[in-house]
């Protein structure tokens, strides 16, 4: 057992180190500090190991990033991953290797603008915005769906409720993503394959989603990923323009990707 003697500057320490980690997940440390309700000039404090938060504002931390109070004495992956099920000897072979060899000029980390039919409204299509990163050897894909639908769902839009994360493999021809909701309340399987476009930015594939068959709705529909790069500025710009919009307001390669007027097959 270690030795659990831990002088007050090593716990900031260990913290500091944790929570830095914990953020690498979010573009901007002034948005997370905004979600978390805390001063953006203590959160620094805190990720630099120079202050410590009281009792209240640590649970607070813990229960937005999904942890509990070992942040102060171990490293945060050896509380979230105990036991790793992709690289585990039943799956390494099968999984494990695809999850954890996605290369940068293959997939790369970064913002794209997606955007694919609606499934509940056949004359509509959603556009929205995720963000790919890399944690270690493993690539992330991190989102918000639109409060427009959420609303047509009957759904509260709240941020909590609207998003989304998931995790990329590498398949023969492109990607794929196994992506969901807090509470695992819906998923979605996602593939993506590049096609050549001028600055070789975009991806085409599909994403089926984990509902029951209905009469009148969609399960499986074709989908346009387009890389924008890192910019915040290009981002923000790309999401406020996201919703749901008719086929003729798309981007025009977008259009042309997703062949509104061919079904899927």
């Amino acid at each position: 057992m270690s030795d659990i003697r831990r002088t007050p500057a090593e716990l900031r320490s260990m913290f500091g180190a944790n929570l830095r980690q914990l953020a690498r997940g979010y573009p901007s440390i002034s948005e997370l500090s905004r979600q978390l309700g805390i001063n953006r000039t203590q959160f620094n404090r805190y990720l630099s190991g120079e202050s410590f938060p009281r009792p209240d504002v640590l649970a607070r931390i813990c229960a937005f990033f999904e942890v509990d109070a070992r942040v102060l004495l171990e490293p945060v992956g050896s509380i979230q991953n105990g036991y790793d099920a992709l690289n585990g000897p039943f799956l390494n072979n099968f999984l494990g290797e695809g999850a954890s060899g996605v290369p940068e000029e293959f997939f790369p980390s970064g913002f794209y603008r997606f955007s694919r039919r609606s499934f509940l409204n056949r004359d509509q299509y959603v556009v929205g915005l995720v963000r790919v990163f890399r944690d270690n050897d493993t690539t992330f894909v991190r989102g918000y769906e639109a409060r427009a639908a959420m609303e047509a769902q009957g759904l509260a839009p709240t941020r909590e409720a609207r998003e989304f994360r998931g995790l990329i493999f590498r398949q023969e021809d492109g990607v794929a993503a196994m992506i969901s909701r807090r509470g695992s309340h819906t998923a979605s399987f996602n593939f993506l394959s590049r096609v050549t476009s001028f600055e070789n930015n975009y991806w085409v594939g599909y994403v089926a989603r984990t509902v029951r068959e209905t009469p009148d709705g969609e399960r499986v529909v074709r989908m346009v990923y387009e890389h924008l790069g890192t910019s915040i500025s290009a981002a923000k710009a790309a999401g406020r323009a996201g919703g749901y919009c008719a086929a003729e307001d798309l981007l025009p390669f977008h259009q042309r990707l997703l062949q509104p007027n061919v079904a899927f097959r």
